[in-house]
């Protein structure tokens, strides 16, 4: 059975079909994800094939060489236990160190009980990402004191693509470990979703976008300077998500970030294990409150 085990590019249909899967497992997706990802890097999906038929997959994003990301693994339930998995993790692997340069680093998000497998093959525990959720409704829209290009105290909320997207690509820089300007683009211009960049005397001082999912919002990612401006992005976005429930992942080595969590009174629901085969990226751990996504990093 295992011999018949073929691992090949995925197609676009079957990334749609792979997004319906994470889908199935409880990740709720955003409603854009599957063509947003193609469109980053079509070469990073991996199918897996047994005699003829799809039975699993996943994503190896390069960011240029520089960076590597493992996400969206995913074996379709009957045919988990098999060592089958086991099979199309170590391909996936073997492959995305071949898109990197040598001693490029690779980041995943596990599941916390999948940790000693991923140690098994070379990935050591970085922090925990906990994915929070709340509910606001009409109450956060009341709070929402700041108007898109209202000045206050020398700050200015404003859309992101209004904002010199080289600005945005530096600022970016800082908190995630390689230039990813093909996927900023098509992230920040999404529909169903809002961008949006903070202004300090003329300069970003943070950004965050919040996207349609199959349940509610998801807020991902939200960069900022600090505390306060964290939490100047964090009212507008959350606001945008109506009556709906809102998510946000929030990174366990950023204290300030799980203290916005507990100021909103949100939840913690799931959560995953960041680890990192090759050195932990020189990134400012204190200003991501909300990573961009578990499965693209």
């Amino acid at each position: 059975m295992t011999n018949a085990l073929n691992i090949r590019q995925m197609t676009h249909a079957e990334v749609n079909e792979l997004v319906h899967w994470a889908q199935l497992e409880g990740w709720n997706p955003g409603l854009h994800d599957a063509e947003l990802f193609w469109s980053t890097d079509p070469d990073a999906f991996i199918a897996a094939e047994l005699n003829g038929e799809l039975i699993g997959g996943g994503a190896i994003t390069s960011y240029s060489g520089e960076y590597g990301f493992m996400g969206f693994f995913i074996v379709r339930p009957e045919f988990r236990g098999l060592g089958l998995g086991d099979q199309i993790w170590r391909a996936r692997r073997e492959r995305l160190l071949a898109r990197l340069r040598p001693g490029a680093t690779i980041g995943l998000d596990g599941v916390f009980t999948m940790q000693d497998y991923y140690a098994r093959g070379g990935f050591a525990f970085s922090h925990r990402n906990i994915r929070f959720r709340g509910e606001f409704g009409a109450k956060l829209s009341q709070e929402l004191g700041q108007k898109l290009g209202q000045n206050s105290h020398n700050s200015t909320l404003m859309p992101l693509t209004e904002i010199p997207f080289d600005s945005l690509l530096a600022y970016d820089r800082t908190c995630f470990p390689a230039p990813r300007p093909g996927f900023l683009k098509g992230w920040i211009t999404q529909q169903d979703g809002l961008a949006l960049g903070l202004l300090r005397d003329g300069a970003l001082s943070g950004f965050g976008v919040t996207r349609r999912c199959v349940e509610g919002y998801k807020i991902g990612p939200l960069f900022a300077d600090d505390a306060e401006a964290a939490q100047s992005l964090f009212t507008p976005l959350a606001a945008f998500a109506g009556e709906h429930p809102l998510f946000i992942d929030a990174p366990e080595n950023n204290p300030a970030a799980l203290a916005l969590m507990q100021r909103h009174g949100m939840v913690e629901v799931f959560g995953c294990a960041r680890m990192y085969l090759g050195a932990v990226p020189d990134i400012a751990h204190q200003q991501i409150f909300g990573v961009t996504s578990f499965e693209l990093g």
